[in-house]
């Protein structure tokens, strides 16, 4: 494995560098990470609400937990990781953002070039074949006045913007991730557990085509014995020192 100061002398050097974000990144901003136990709300797990059929059998229930993750996240204020990552969008050219999060986070840390492979839970659409609400629009409402929300448009429930399980990622967008990930002399992999795909196929597409691999996580995941440099640690604690040694 790479030593710290090897992936610190890397970064210095690349033209092209990838980050590849999960919930791990958030953590330290108070948001439960969706597979811990605080990612269990009203005893039911999120992997059941996040879904289209859940929002069909029960569009108020997802709505209500759609709520309340929203009034976390407002309260919530981007950490030292987010704000690395977002100043190395903006002093970096050849720099990419690839996050899975759909917390909003990085956009307030000012990040650049990013690239939202899950969609926004402040964007909302119309859940019917509505032509006016098929396009997503920001609504930062919280709490919501009315659960569901209303299409303004037919009248039909508006759902949030986000990718849900069972449903494709936007094929723009991931070609978007993939296109850089190819680029990618080195790419980062950070708070995600890296089990979820296509995202977690980004990073062996990006070291197929030559990337130097890094991982930053609080815990190993099944990359860590793929990857070029593996790092145990908080995602803002491991950011910081990197950032440091990369502007020494």
């Amino acid at each position: 494995m790479a030593s710290f100061e090897d992936v610190a002398h890397r970064l210095r050097r690349a033209s092209h560098v990838v980050a590849l974000t999960g919930a791990g990144v958030s953590a330290a901003s108070g948001i439960p990470t969706f597979r811990g136990p605080d990612g269990l709300w009203k005893r039911v797990r999120a992997e059941t609400l996040a879904t289209p059929e859940a929002f069909a059998n029960d569009p108020k229930l997802v709505w209500e937990w759609y709520d309340w993750r929203r009034g976390m996240v407002q309260q919530a204020q981007p950490n030292q990781a987010h704000d690395v990552l977002g100043r190395w969008t903006r002093e970096r050219a050849g720099f990419t953002l690839v996050t899975q999060n759909v917390d909003g986070l990085h956009e307030r840390a000012g990040a650049d070039r990013l690239v939202r492979l899950h969609g926004s839970i402040w964007h909302v659409r119309c859940s019917k074949p509505c032509d006016a609400g098929r396009a997503d629009w920001l609504d930062a409402t919280v709490p919501q006045p009315r659960l569901p929300p209303m299409c303004p448009h037919c009248g039909g429930f508006v759902r949030p913007a986000v990718v849900w399980f069972g449903e494709p990622l936007d094929p723009e967008v991931l070609s978007r991730a993939s296109r850089a990930a190819a680029a990618a002399e080195v790419f980062m992999v950070i708070g995600t557990s890296s089990v979820v795909y296509p995202a977690a196929g980004l990073v062996h597409h990006a070291r197929r085509h030559g990337a130097f691999t890094v991982e930053l996580n609080t815990e190993a995941t099944a990359i860590s014995i793929d990857v070029d440099a593996s790092f145990i640690g908080p995602a803002a604690d491991s950011l910081s020192r990197l950032d440091a040694a990369v502007r020494s």
